[in-house]
């Protein structure tokens, strides 16, 4: 699927040039967007995801009513190299003064994203989230589960009036009971296929895990609009003896479908948009701020946090589920699969003990009413074991200013990017009308 684009030109002023930006375009952008019929500019708009100028004239300073008519995203793309031309800086400026939002890319690379970024906005407005619970917050650990937004009713509204996606919500116990129940030989050969890292399972662990896997593959083969998936895993871990972190590795290199820890559907999203929109390695996080001091350590079981080196204040460890948390064979530069660690989940449970690369790394998350997104880069400066713990290897960030960080969080679920991405994701905001604050 590539963006659906309509070139726009000035009537009567489509001439040679014009022509000639737009054929370069077509070559530049080939595997990113589709371009539709050019129209003058004023015409009727047919079902697109966004227009895009190759040409801007000085027309334009007396067309602001036909600009500010137009309700899909408008890009200037006016050079041959696929950027925004520096001759046309005041005219950009001129609509955005006149209440015109445009997305003008400074690189290649940044065109190519906001393309990905409109075919994700279409393509979201038909895609259903998978999630499996039953009586989310009321099971285990229940006064703090019962604090998280992606619970409420109005947060699964919001992502249908915001992005169109659609929440499908399935019996977590009922999948529990359906993966119990499927021979073990099925699960022997499954295993067989994939015959990932793992030490210290037993034979009946690795299957159960695998019975996950298969248990939720058949709700997905009902329907194929599904393309994210996640369980209320420790809230309501009493209904299976497993836990869903190897099934989420498999499917997500089998089919594509991206997971979500804990069911967090908000999390979810923004990993949607994020993974889809910039195809950079990622995964969910728990974040615990060296300035939270013992409320972080306490939860995890540590009595202190890592040394490093300076700026303490500007340091966090990003941990879930006793280690960093679910990251792909793919995305890993290590990768175990190994007994759980937290007491919440059955003793027969799993989990994934792997590590990104360390470097450049950017943190990202949607706010509850969706309209804004916090963005923190930082360098993922190495990882961090604490025994008998219940973070035993989690990640050092050090990220700008951690005091800043603190005033601004919207949860302890975050989105952890591989590389810096915050000019990208500037340009993602505005495809998908979200503030992207610095932080």
């Amino acid at each position: 699927m590539k963006a659906r684009l309509v070139p726009l030109y000035f009537d009567p002023g489509r001439d040679e040039d014009f022509g000639r930006m737009l054929a370069a375009l077509r070559v530049l952008l080939a595997d990113d967007a589709e371009f539709l019929d050019p129209l003058p500019l004023g015409g009727r708009i047919p079902d697109a995801d966004g227009v895009i100028l190759p040409q801007l004239l000085g027309e334009a300073y007396r067309q602001a009513a036909a600009f500010q008519a137009i309700r899909v995203p408008i890009l200037l793309v006016t050079s041959e190299f696929g950027t925004l031309s520096m001759w046309d800086w005041e005219i950009a400026e001129y609509l955005r003064s006149s209440g015109v939002p445009t997305i003008g890319p400074y690189d290649l690379a940044q065109t190519k994203m906001v393309c990905a970024a409109l075919r994700v906005k279409r393509e979201l407005r038909t895609t259903k989230f998978l999630v499996y619970q039953d009586d989310p917050g009321q099971g285990f650990q229940a006064p703090i589960f019962k604090r998280f937004y992606w619970w409420e009713d109005e947060c699964t509204q919001r992502l249908a009036d915001k992005f169109g996606i659609t929440v499908v919500k399935n019996s977590f116990r009922e999948l529990g009971a359906a993966a119990q129940q499927i021979p073990d030989a099925a699960a022997d050969e499954t295993w067989e296929r994939w015959k990932l890292p793992t030490a210290g399972l037993t034979q009946r662990a690795v299957r159960s895990a695998v019975k996950v896997y298969l248990a939720v593959c058949r709700d997905l083969d009902a329907d194929r609009s599904i393309r994210a998936v996640g369980i209320n895993c420790l809230n309501e871990s009493h209904f299976s003896d497993s836990t869903p972190c190897l099934a989420w590795n498999m499917l997500y290199h089998e089919r594509g479908i991206l997971w979500g820890c804990e069911a967090d559907t908000l999390s979810m999203a923004t990993k949607y948009l994020l993974y889809h929109s910039l195809g950079a390695p990622i995964m969910m996080t728990n974040l615990y701020p060296f300035l939270l001091g013992n409320a972080a350590l306490k939860h995890e079981r540590i009595e202190s946090f890592p040394e490093v080196d300076a700026e303490p204040e500007n340091h966090v460890l990003v941990a879930h589920c006793g280690y960093l948390g679910v990251v792909p064979t793919g995305f890993a530069t290590q990768w175990t699969l190994r007994n759980k660690v937290l007491a919440i989940v059955d003793e027969n449970a799993c989990a994934i003990d792997a590590r990104l690369p360390v470097g450049k790394a950017t943190l990202a998350k949607l706010h509850p009413a969706m309209d804004k997104m916090t963005v923190a880069e930082g360098q993922l400066k190495g990882y961090a074991q604490f025994p008998g713990s219940d973070c035993l290897n989690g990640g050092v960030l050090k990220v700008r200013d951690g005091r800043k960080l603190m005033s601004s969080l919207a949860s302890h679920h975050y989105l952890l990017v591989v590389g810096h991405h915050r000019a990208e994701l500037q340009f993602l905001g505005q495809v998908f009308g979200l503030t992207v604050e610095e932080i």
